[in-house]
């Protein structure tokens, strides 16, 4: 018994929206899926702050502060004993927490070593499906020579994080500088006498690279006073809010961007 054609016709014409909508479901799962928020356009969910080597998570309380005052939600990812053991271990931990925030857009910023922990996740973990923004403060991510000095005379003495942040070092030769699924920013200061040269903590093009000193040519910061020197403050806030054009701040910024990381 053959079908007449009218109801054929009206039965595709039903099935046009469904075959629609699966559609659109269809897009926005493999966009969520493979570019992750990127965009900037996701809710912004809790910051997650990513401790340096040594795992003293005390120099993130000024950012932590500045960060809740403004309403964000901020949780400061537990150091993995000392942080000196393997950075893929701390990108694992960073993981767990991000996962257990249950929101599709975590902001993470790394200090020091946090930021190349924060590259691992998001590079090796899939964490761009979670990563909103990263901001990363005097990260070494071409490595550092102190730990290459370290890793020649020490051997053995020198930790496995020390080993891997050493500029000829395996694991950052393999690393990209921005994994895709998030927006990046690289903040660093040209006196950081830990991170050498200061200009291994720059990262290359879609990621903003700030040097402290092109903002504010006074600025007198080490790597020590990168998570609370109002300057590099009200850039991160900055860099989390999506304010002002995309790219480094300029200039004229200088005295706002202070007065914003003073509160």
């Amino acid at each position: 018994m053959s079908v007449p054609r009218r109801v054929l016709r009206v039965w595709a014409i039903g099935l046009a929206p469904v075959a629609v909508l699966v559609l659109v479901a269809v897009v926005v799962f493999v966009r969520g899926r493979w570019s992750g928020p990127d965009d900037g356009s996701a809710p912004a969910g809790p910051v997650l702050l990513v401790s340096g080597y040594g795992g003293s998570t005390s120099s993130l309380g000024v950012l932590a502060g500045r960060l809740r005052a403004q309403g964000r939600p901020v949780v400061i990812v537990p150091p993995v004993g000392d942080n000196t053991g393997d950075l893929l271990d701390q990108a694992r931990a960073l993981d767990r927490v991000a996962r257990a925030q249950h929101t599709p857009g975590v902001d993470v910023v790394g200090y020091s070593a946090g930021g190349v922990v924060a590259r691992l996740w998001v590079a090796r973990l899939d964490g761009g499906a979670l990563a909103r923004r990263v901001v990363t403060l005097g990260s070494p991510h071409h490595g550092t020579d102190v730990a290459g000095l370290a890793a020649g005379v020490l051997a053995g003495g020198c930790p496995t994080a020390c080993r891997q942040l050493a500029p000829s070092g395996p694991l950052l030769g393999g690393l990209p500088d921005a994994p895709a699924g998030a927006r990046w920013t690289s903040v660093w200061s040209a006196d950081d006498g830990l991170v050498t040269p200061p200009d291994s903590a720059r990262l290359s093009r879609p990621a903003v690279d700030v040097e402290l000193q092109q903002v504010c040519p006074d600025a007198r910061v080490d790597h020590g006073r990168l998570p609370s020197d109002p300057l590099s403050v009200g850039i991160v806030l900055r860099a989390l809010a999506g304010a002002g054009p995309p790219g480094p701040p300029a200039a004229a910024e200088c005295a706002a961007l202070r007065a914003a990381g003073t509160g």
